[in-house]
């Protein structure tokens, strides 16, 4: 086993790094409060090729790892939530494509999606339809050369900001995920419409909107795979590449947090000593960093059994996904407490830390589900 990352991966974390330090972190604050979408900082991201990091170079990306792509997305989360969390939708749809997408879809779609010319999104969740994505209603039935899709999802990041989605809908009557199928709705598509941007404890800088589909007709071309029922199989699987992002986010978070109260607790003075001297607050320490280092190897482990094709990677996607948001949670909540009063104040960022460490113990599957998922594979 080596537990190193390579000098290759060294210097693309250290580009991220110095990245998310510069452009991200200081307009993130601004961002969640004023519900700023980060579309310039997502472009410059395209600037230094991280939007195609895992697409083939085939297709325009720089086909590299699984591995590198979530060195690269910790210091994204650890900076800016909102830019982290669309670049994580766009990765997912990418790895979406590049499996299961026919080669005119893989060639259509992939080159502007790695060149972040234009953004994806995965439209799954319904009213009545969260955790239970195989009770969906939406439709979409087949007519003349194309699909008329009808129906309402809620809850979709990036809505109304992404060009290109990839929507599931039910194309048989049959219950279940055996009639579900995955298209690829163009944002101009006629019948396809942004319904209510969603108020959110947390995590402004990304719209989370309900989306509108009323006879929006789409080619028989862009049925995603080119076969119908295949949808639930491939949102599944495609799902993985979700939760390693979404616990590599939640590392990033956790680490912004404990770096923050641990730079806090050597400056603020009580008893006439800093803080961080006090054996109770040492041990808080000793905890959160035990917890955030467990949690980065987890997601490690989780990317490199995606690269190897290891059927294990289901599991290991959830534990890492499960594990690092629940420590984010965690960690950030310490956080607050060591800073007391002032880490209930929007001077400092480990109040938003903690309201961002939230959802994501729910999107992507949430906690709950990562453990029914966790139990099967066992």
């Amino acid at each position: 086993m080596d537990f190193e990352l390579s000098e290759e991966q060294k210097s693309i974390q250290e580009m991220a790094r110095k990245f998310a330090e510069a452009k991200l972190k200081p307009l993130a604050g601004e961002a969640d409060e004023k519900e700023i979408f980060p579309r310039a900082q997502f472009e410059k991201m395209a600037a230094l090729g991280f939007t195609g990091i895992t697409c083939s170079q085939e297709y325009g990306g720089l086909g590299l790892d699984h591995v590198t792509y979530i060195v690269v997305m910790e210091e994204i989360g650890k900076a800016c939530l909102a830019t982290a969390g669309t670049y994580s939708v766009h990765q997912t749809v990418q790895y979406y494509f590049e499996k299961f997408g026919t080669e005119e879809q893989k060639e259509k779609y992939l080159p502007v999606l790695a060149k972040g010319e234009k953004i994806g999104a995965l439209v799954l969740t319904e009213p009545g339809a969260g955790s239970d994505v195989a009770s969906l209603t939406t439709t979409a039935e087949k007519k003349d050369g194309f699909y008329s899709i009808n129906g309402n999802k809620v809850f979709i990041t990036t809505g109304g900001e992404a060009d290109l989605y990839i929507v599931l809908a039910r194309t048989g009557k049959e219950a279940g995920a055996k009639g579900i199928s995955a298209f690829v709705v163009d944002k101009d598509a006629v019948g396809f419409s942004i319904g209510k941007k969603e108020k959110k404890m947390g995590y402004g800088g990304s719209p989370t909107t309900e989306l509108l589909f009323t006879d929006c007709n789409v080619s028989t071309k862009d049925l995603l795979g080119g076969r119908e029922g295949q949808g639930m199989a491939q949102m599944l699987s495609a799902l993985d590449i979700g939760r390693i992002s979404i616990g590599s986010i939640a590392v990033g978070i956790a680490q912004a947090a404990f770096e923050e109260a641990l730079a806090y607790s050597k400056e603020r003075i009580q008893f006439e000593k800093p803080i961080f001297t006090f054996q109770g607050i040492q041990w808080m320490f000793a905890d959160m960093a035990t917890k955030i280092e467990a949690a980065r190897l987890l997601c490690y482990q989780a990317a490199y059994s995606i690269d190897q094709d290891n059927p294990l990677s289901i599991k290991q996607a959830s534990m890492a996904k499960l594990m690092a948001t629940d420590v984010a949670m965690s960690v950030t909540t310490d956080a607050v407490q060591i800073l007391g009063g002032y880490g209930y104040m929007k001077d400092y960022s480990v109040e938003r830390h903690m309201r961002d460490a939230k959802i994501l113990q729910i999107v992507e599957g949430t906690n709950q589900i990562q453990r029914v998922v966790i139990a099967r594979c066992l």
